[in-house]
């Protein structure tokens, strides 16, 4: 197994090696100044440490970490629009330095060449696999966007819910990039299917992770001002978790404060949230998930060098608190 580290400086690579067609530079500018934008390269690197854990080169998985992360960004491209988001990894949204009918056509676009990338394997008899992954995972992430979309009009969402969305719009793309690799690798469906597991339950840790250090994070570790979901009445696990967890009267008070926006929202919220132990309740979330992902990966039968690379992936998930 290969470090952290090399996956990200191999995938990088690979990312800045991709040729597009000079023409149309308007639809092939964005593509590329998404893709060079960076970020964690997480499930690509899933993709091609699953290949290696099972045995096999991760050369062979190298289409297919491309294609997920293609996909990855095209899902932000549209998000970005949706949410009208105006800073991506610290630069401008293509929506923004272009303009939203950019931002929709070259995401359309990376969406294809997810797709043909995705295509290209190694042995003919994995194809189908990979397309039927590929294809499940992009459908149940759609499903888990419009849950998103519709939460934002219900103030009755519960917390089953709530972790449902999330599975469906983040989770699930962890797990298809685990499995993806494990496809390739030609490994037992039993190994691939644990490993699936293991993605989703990494990907629910990570994205209640998410929601507590968007409210109780060190912005300078987090990149970004702190508060920005409680300001938006984001449903989170937080929000979700008072409104249900909470008494009549701090229920009442969170209620009063949507739709204003001031850092004294901020601050008497997180005081209800700690009050009635909510930041407690997210944590032990976060450390159940990233549990139930090593006991995943645990259950395998990749050699224990491997499982540990993903073991330690899982208990940073768990660690980075503030």
């Amino acid at each position: 197994m290969n470090t952290t580290e090399w996956y990200a400086g191999y995938i990088n690579k690979a990312v800045s090696e991709i040729k597009y067609p000079a023409q149309p530079a308007g639809l092939y500018e964005p593509i590329a100044y998404t893709l060079a934008s960076g970020g964690k390269r997480l499930r690509p690197m899933l993709v091609l440490a699953a290949c290696e854990a099972c045995g096999g080169d991760a050369v062979n998985a190298l289409h297919q970490a491309l294609g997920i992360e293609m996909y990855h960004n095209f899902t932000l491209l549209h998000d970005d629009v949706m949410d009208r988001a105006d800073v991506r990894r610290g630069r401008p949204t293509v929506h923004v330095r272009w303009n939203d009918s950019t931002a929709i056509l070259s995401g359309d676009a990376m969406l294809t060449m997810a797709g043909q990338l995705m295509m290209e394997v190694s042995y003919e008899r994995i194809l189908r696999p990979v397309m039927e992954l590929f294809n499940t995972t992009a459908m149940e992430i759609y499903e888990g966007q419009q849950y998103d979309m519709d939460f934002e009009k219900r103030a009755d969402v519960t917390i089953e819910e709530y972790l449902e969305m999330i599975r469906l719009k983040t989770s699930v793309l962890l797990g298809a990039s685990c499995k993806l690799g494990a496809l390739v690798a030609g490994a037992p469906s039993s190994t691939a299917d644990r490993l699936y597991e293991y993605g989703v339950m990494l990907g629910l840790a990570f994205q209640l992770q998410d929601d507590y250090l968007d409210t109780f994070g060190d912005p300078a570790v987090f990149g970004k001002a702190i508060g920005g979901d409680i300001l938006n009445d984001k449903k989170t696990y937080l929000l979700i978790s008072a409104l249900q967890c909470g008494d009549d009267v701090a229920r009442s008070e969170i209620e009063s404060m949507f739709g204003t926006r001031s850092e004294e929202k901020i601050r008497r919220v997180r005081e209800l949230y700690v009050q009635y132990g909510i930041d407690r309740m997210c944590r032990d979330a976060i450390d159940r998930y990233s549990d139930l992902a090593e006991k995943a990966v645990a259950e395998t039968e990749i050699p224990e060098e491997s499982k540990k690379f993903f073991i330690d992936l899982a208990r940073k998930s768990s660690s980075r608190h503030s």
